[in-house]
């Protein structure tokens, strides 16, 4: 039986969100992973490179994975808004997630901006007693010269950082000093990789991904 995939719109704060989900390639489900991708002014959209590895790499794993598109890149209506209505987008695009596979546990995750996004929704579901909380954060590309991230201090939910050796928005030495003040529990784990886009390893970037802890 061939494995699902669909193209949605899911109604979001903005207007409609474009979305693909996607199941795993052998059996059923295990996850429910969603997926962000990076700067929507910058050329980001849910078929990111890196992107679609990251979401491969679940996909592997066992993960039915949601990637969508934020509002006002191709079909999502709105525009963009500096990352912060992103954030609800983010939010309307995980309940729609969670509705269709509510016996799943669930992750968050995203590559550069992305990651920014999935990280913040998730440590400000996990402060909320009445939402549950998901197993694991992923921030791939985490860009450490976009913004403030303070709230990664107070945030006690698992979190695995996956970062390229050369990252010119998120230096090696920059990522390292803000990770030790980071909340436990964590990982970071680096690739030899050409930059930000983790040039000539993304076969590296998606066995990663395949292999986290649960």
């Amino acid at each position: 039986m061939p494995r699902r995939i669909e193209s949605h719109f899911i109604a979001g704060p903005a207007g409609r969100l474009e979305a693909l989900l996607e199941e795993p390639e052998h059996g059923e489900p295990v996850e429910a992973a969603l997926v962000c991708h990076p700067h929507p002014l910058f050329g980001g959209t849910m078929h990111n490179k890196v992107v679609y590895r990251l979401a491969r790499g679940l996909r592997n794993s066992g993960s039915v994975v949601l990637r969508f598109n934020f509002r006002g890149v191709n079909l999502s209506e709105g525009v963009h808004d500096g990352g912060h209505g992103e954030v609800e987008d983010a939010r309307a695009a995980l309940a729609f997630l969670r509705e269709r596979y509510t016996n799943l546990p669930y992750s968050m995750s995203g590559f550069s901006f992305g990651s920014r996004v999935a990280l913040r929704l998730g440590c400000r579901i996990a402060g909320d007693p009445e939402e549950t909380k998901p197993a694991r954060l992923i921030g791939v590309g985490f860009p450490t010269k976009l913004g403030k991230f303070e709230y990664l201090s107070q945030c006690g939910l698992r979190k695995y950082f996956v970062h390229s050796t050369i990252d010119e928005f998120g230096p090696r030495d920059e990522l390292e000093q803000a990770f030790a003040g980071f909340a436990e529990p964590k990982s970071l784990q680096f690739i030899e990789a050409g930059d930000h886009f983790f040039a000539g390893s993304l076969d590296q970037l998606e066995r990663t991904i395949t292999e986290l802890p649960r």
